[in-house]
Formats: structure tokens, sequence, C-alpha cells
């Protein structure tokens, strides 16, 4: 019998009160895949990772991992599951008044007895990962935004989870910051066996390292389409997807060949 998906969300409804975000969204994700959530602002991709980590409770339907429910798990139970996600937040969300080391170091002294000295080489290994070494004494606030990111993600994998959620990993990055996280994102995939999960509304990211992606449309607020994003590009049948990942060039073409027949 074959395993079942990491990920499985079943007929997922969010709400926020009586106004439905988005409505029947079904799908899954397997072990080791990089998978997208994409779409247009306002469409509901960070408040479908919120449903993803528990932040948000659904209105209707259930989340999965590894076939066990964890949208209807009792607390204990949803507690050591939470252990296995790591998650790195739009703004990197580091503790100001800590160290890099002392900021990965924050779920290792909470979840774990390891001794100090075990942590501070599990804090020094982790921020090697990413590209860190010898940053271990320095505040935020003494490097770049980028290199906030990368310590945030070194943080979100302090405890070795299975799966790994980043909300808009690139933005207020430079292109060349952007594309050396995407490129980092695929190392640890490839290297941790992880399974990753991305918001992100960069085609750049979006092509350079998702396997799978689904597209939330705002206009429907349901699943536009789900794939690879080369494939949807291409070959969708929606047009709000296709006109998504090519930079809105159908609109630009319907608009151009209006403006001829005028």
């Amino acid at each position: 019998m074959p395993d079942a998906p990491k990920i499985e969300v079943k007929n997922l409804t969010m709400a926020y009160g009586s106004f439905v975000v988005m409505q029947d969204i079904n799908f899954t994700i397997q072990k080791g895949e990089v998978f997208i959530i994409m779409g247009g602002s306002g469409c509901g991709k960070s408040t479908l990772l919120k449903h993803l980590i528990g932040l948000k409770e659904p209105a209707e339907g259930e989340i999965l991992y590894d076939g066990n429910s964890f949208s209807k798990a009792d607390e204990d139970v949803r507690r050591s599951m939470l252990q296995g996600f790591g998650v790195l937040y739009q703004g990197g969300a580091l503790w100001s008044s800590m160290t890099l080391a002392e900021n990965v170091a924050l779920p290792l002294e909470e979840y774990t007895s390891l001794k100090p000295k075990e942590i501070r080489d599990i804090c020094k290994f982790k921020l090697s990962l990413v590209g860190l070494r010898g940053f271990e004494d320095f505040y935020p606030a003494e490097i770049s935004g980028g290199m906030r990111k990368r310590a945030g993600l070194a943080r979100a994998m302090a405890l070795d989870p299975d799966v790994l959620f980043f909300d808009e990993p690139s933005a207020g990055l430079d292109p060349l910051s952007a594309k050396r996280l995407d490129d980092l994102i695929l190392e640890l995939r490839d290297s941790l066996g992880s399974t990753v999960v991305v918001v992100t509304h960069e085609l750049a990211s979006i092509f350079a390292i998702a396997d799978q992606a689904i597209f939330l449309d705002a206009k429907t607020r349901r699943q536009g389409a789900i794939g690879n994003p080369n494939e949807l590009r291409d070959h969708s049948e929606s047009r709000e997807v296709r006109n998504f990942l090519l930079r809105g060039e159908l609109d630009d073409a319907e608009a151009a060949e209006n403006t001829k027949t005028t």
C-alpha cells in the first residue's frame, strides 16, 4: 500500500466570520516536493499558510499530515505534530535583542533536553548551512536583509523539521539575493529531504524551485489550477492562471488588438 501524502487538504473552506476567503480547496503534497501557493494580492495565500500551520482553523474541511488529521487532532497530538514544522516568516521574525545564535537556540531550549554546549554546536551548524558561519554573535540589525532571511531559515531548521513553510521568502530582497535564497531552498530540500511549502507571487522563484503549484483565484474564491508551473503556463485551460504566469501578457495582447480595431 503506498504511503500517504505528506500533506493532504480536503474540501477546505477558509473564512473570517461570514466572509468566505476561499472554498473547495483540495490538494496533496508528496514528501520531498517543493509546493508553491501562488496568486494575486488578496487571494488568500497567507491565509492558507496559516491554516496549514494551525494559526487559523478551517471553516470546513480537513488538513492531514502523513494521513493523520491535524485540524481535528487534540491539543497534545497537534503540539507534537507542530514540532515537525519549521516556519520562515516574511520579515524573518528574529528577536532583535538576541544574537543569531540565540535566536536559533530558542526552539532547542524550549523543546529539547540538550545541554548548552550541544545547543551551541547545533546553532553553529545550522547557521553554517545557510552561509552564516562566523556570524553567530551578530545581532539582526547588524546584518543585511538577505542575511536575516537566512538566519530565520536556520532557526526554522533548528528541530530538523519534516516540513518547511516559507511566507514570501523573497519579499524585500534584490534579485541576486532572491536567487541565492531560491538556490538555498533547493539545496536544503535535497540534502535534508524536507518537504517545502512556499507562499509567493514572485514568478522567478515559482519557475526556479516549484515541483507543483496551486493557483488561488480571487475572483471565483476557488483554486484555479494545480500542476507544474511550466505546464500551467503553457497548457492550462484557465485564462487567469496563464495570464498570471505570463505577467499579464494575455491582457496586454488583448488590449493591443482592441486598439487596432477601434
